[in-house]
């Protein structure tokens, strides 16, 4: 069974910097691509971000371009999503998510194509 558990929200102020973690388990993490979404209130979950499963190939949504990096450590089996200069527009509850490919050929992803999602860790950037 497939486990994501996300880690490192809190409430910061703008312009600080944050790292997210995203612990998995369950299968082999390196064969796998994950990825980083987000929900604000009121809005649709939305993609950030993805790491190909060798951590070769990232993707970013241009909300979040320039300003974030996702990355992976498979031989702790997490993946990371850096964001700086958070805004409060940023405020969102952020989710790792994963499927069965090894590799997201386009430069973006939508929810509805993830079949394992974590719990999601709340972010507040208050101005």
């Amino acid at each position: 069974q497939v486990q994501l558990v996300e880690s490192g929200g809190g409430l910061v102020q703008a312009g600080v910097s944050l790292r997210l973690s995203c612990a998995a388990s369950g299968r082999t993490f390196s064969k796998y691509a994950m990825g980083w979404f987000r929900q604000a209130p009121e809005k649709e979950r939305e993609f950030l971000a993805g790491i190909s499963g060798n951590g070769f190939r990232e993707i970013y949504a241009d909300s979040v371009k320039g300003r974030s990096t996702i990355s992976r450590d498979n031989a702790k089996n997490t993946v990371y999503l850096q964001m700086s200069s958070l805004k409060p527009e940023d405020t969102a509850v952020y989710y790792c998510a994963s499927d069965d490919r090894f590799l997201w050929n386009s430069d973006y992803v939508h929810p509805t194509q993830m079949e394992y999602w974590g719990q999601g860790t709340q972010v507040t950037v208050s101005s």
